[in-house]
């Protein structure tokens, strides 16, 4: 009974995170339209389906943060960071952190430079679609023809001018056609991905539709398709363009409400796991747990304190009066086994040989 009433606690309070999330979306969409006035009706189901997704982001990350080890290492983290010693050190550490984990992406080139190149132009694609999608479908950014010439174009963001620039210049083509670069960086992520998972053996064997190919197809839908829009503006006269504009309108809603829910949410997740290389660092810098058997050092006290607690939790008891089974090391744990198991064996055969007798 207990354990259902803290679930249902956790339950509500997810759904109060996740209304909360989505609350500040609208917020953001109210005030950064200046109270909707730079707000396009024609775009209330992107908003729509974008106030729904963080509500579900809100909520999941929330769930997610409810499990003992989640819970632990991201508080531990946030603790760590924050320590008033540390923290100009960390600050430029986390800088570097962002631009090998994040922006460059480092850790996948160390596995593989076709995953790496897949993950890479996926990533910046994405990025770039969002900068760009996000603020004009709530308003944040529009364009307008100059007033005294049809030849210019005035930008504003949050209704303020920012530049103008003449429809012939070079920065036209490309402020008019940056969706279609995003989504051709994409397409060329999905192509990287789509080879490697036909042709790497352990892909093909672990790979499920769900998980993997799921989230490739969404992606290529909603980038294919907004492809499409621009062939039939510049070159097929706007044919099936009304077609085209839905069918892209639902990609992208089905997408959004889909990134709560699938393999997208890793996109979120990430960020949070740069705290455990300052988890790490202040362990390594701290004392160290020595093995109960051969008195060797072999993690962190840090660590191997935290994942007693964390066990503790769980309701995972591998503790005795005297030593807890965390204060033996991994090898040690294996010796332990095998002599376990060997004992076992020479009592099985020894009862074997006294009932041949």
């Amino acid at each position: 009974m207990a354990v259902a009433r803290r679930l249902e606690a956790e339950v509500w309070r997810g759904i109060v995170w996740g209304l909360f999330a989505a609350g500040l979306v609208m917020a953001g969409i109210y005030f950064g339209s200046r109270r909707l006035r730079d707000f396009d009706p024609a775009l209330v189901p992107y908003a729509g389906a974008t106030v729904f997704s963080a509500f579900g982001l809100g909520y999941r990350y929330t769930m997610w943060l409810r499990r003992p080890p989640t819970r632990k290492y991201w508080y531990r983290g946030w603790q760590l960071f924050l320590s008033p010693w540390r923290l100009p050190k960390n600050l430029a550490r986390l800088v570097r952190l962002v631009w090998d984990n994040l922006l460059a992406q480092k850790f996948i080139e160390r596995r593989s430079a076709r995953r790496w190149a897949a993950h890479f132009f996926i990533f910046w694609g994405c990025v770039l679609a969002a900068l760009v999608t996000f603020p004009l479908s709530f308003g944040w950014i529009r364009f307008e023809t100059d007033r005294t010439s049809e030849k210019l174009y005035r930008a504003y963001v949050f209704g303020i001018h920012v530049f103008t620039f003449p429809w012939q210049s070079a920065m036209a083509p490309l402020v008019f056609n940056i969706l279609d670069i995003s989504a051709v960086l994409v397409i060329v992520g999905l192509s990287f991905a789509l080879w490697r998972r036909a042709r790497d053996r352990g892909a093909l064997a672990l790979q499920q539709f769900a998980d993997d190919f799921l989230p490739l197809i969404l992606l290529f839908a909603v980038s294919a398709t907004g492809l499409l829009l621009t062939a039939s503006t510049h070159f097929m006269h706007g044919f099936h363009y009304v077609f085209l504009s839905e069918f892209h309108a639902v990609t992208v809603i089905f997408t959004l409400l889909y990134l709560p829910f699938g393999k997208f949410f890793h996109i979120f997740q990430r960020p949070a796991q740069l705290s455990l290389e300052f988890y790490r660092e202040a362990g390594a810098a701290g004392p160290q747990a020595v093995c109960a058997r051969c008195q060797e050092p072999f993690a962190s006290q840090l660590h191997i304190g935290d994942l007693k607690e964390v066990e503790a939790q769980l309701g995972i008891r591998f503790a005795t009066e005297k030593l807890h089974y965390q204060d033996v090391c991994p090898r040690c744990r294996r010796k332990n086994l095998g002599l376990v198991q060997d004992g076992l064996w020479r009592e099985a055969g020894q009862g074997r040989r006294e009932v041949e007798k």
